[in-house]
């Protein structure tokens, strides 16, 4: 009769077990834990036992030491970051202005960015910088300067931003002012002057266009003035009242008009140069 060894497995097979499966879930983690993947629009700070190394790793399949290095994914692409400040002119009116700002780290100095700041450098850099730029640029421009130079104050605001964050690794891609607002009064006293301003050049425009008309008018009667003139003259060459009598005597359509005086004697053709009386 056959005997079966039912009784439990050895230590040593056991143990033997356990380092086997260890050891190749030792291995699985350094083969896979070797590699990183740094993504399209991306940078990988390498981290070695916590400290931050020259190192910067680009897009694609990138190796590390397992264990021992980490890597820190930092994305470089254009962002966009909106913020309202408010700061006040130059003649002290409150100014509440909406900004948006397009950046991106600088591809070659995210480790120190990430060294110097960390990876809360919108709120820590970013933020602030605007602010900032925004306070010291408005207070060089007056309300309606604000309004009426608005491309000035961008460009100045944008050379700020750019001096300032520069210095942190980021770098300014496009900046806008995407609106100004000013205090109820301002508001009010802006439009007054937009009205008056209106009415001024619509009295100027009517005072321009009557000045026109008498000028046109001048000019109607110099033109007249100078047709009647020629008309005589050539009246006076053709031989002066003779000539208008024939002229008349042309135009005669046979019906002898007739006015009457107190005398009872026919006046009109005399009119033509013609005398009735008996001589």
């Amino acid at each position: 009769m056959k005997v079966v060894d039912i009784s439990p497995p050895s230590m040593k097979s056991t143990i033997g077990f356990i380092v086997l499966a260890f050891s190749g879930i030792l291995v699985l983690v350094l083969v896979f834990g070797s590699f990183v993947i740094i993504g399209p629009g991306e940078r990988g700070i390498v981290l070695q036992l916590g400290a931050v190394q020259d190192r910067i790793m680009q897009e694609g399949l990138n190796f590390k030491i397992p264990l021992i290095q980490s890597v820190e994914k930092v994305d470089i692409k254009t962002q966009k970051e909106e913020v309202t400040a408010t700061a006040a002119s130059r003649d002290l009116q409150t100014v509440t202005a909406q900004i948006a700002l397009n950046y991106h780290i600088h591809p070659d100095k995210v480790n120190k960015l990430w060294q110097t700041i960390g990876a809360d450098y919108k709120s820590r850099v970013i933020d602030p910088a605007i602010h900032e730029a925004v306070k010291a640029s408005t207070a060089r421009f007056n309300a309606e300067e604000l309004i009426t130079k608005r491309s000035e104050v961008k460009e100045d605001i944008t050379n700020l931003l750019r001096e300032r964050l520069i210095k942190e690794f980021i770098e300014v891609v496009e900046f806008s002012i995407v609106n100004f607002d000013f205090s109820p009064s301002f508001n009010a006293a802006v439009e007054s002057k937009v009205t008056a301003e209106q009415n001024a050049l619509a009295a100027k425009n009517k005072l321009e266009q009557v000045k026109y008309e008498a000028t046109q008018r001048i000019e109607q009667a110099r033109g007249e003035a100078e047709a009647i003139k020629i008309q005589t003259e050539a009246i006076r060459a053709q031989g002066g009242k003779e000539y208008v009598g024939l002229k008349a005597i042309e135009k005669w359509n046979g019906t002898m008009p007739q006015y009457y005086t107190g005398s009872g004697n026919i006046a009109p053709l005399s009119l033509f140069g013609i005398n009735l009386k008996n001589e």
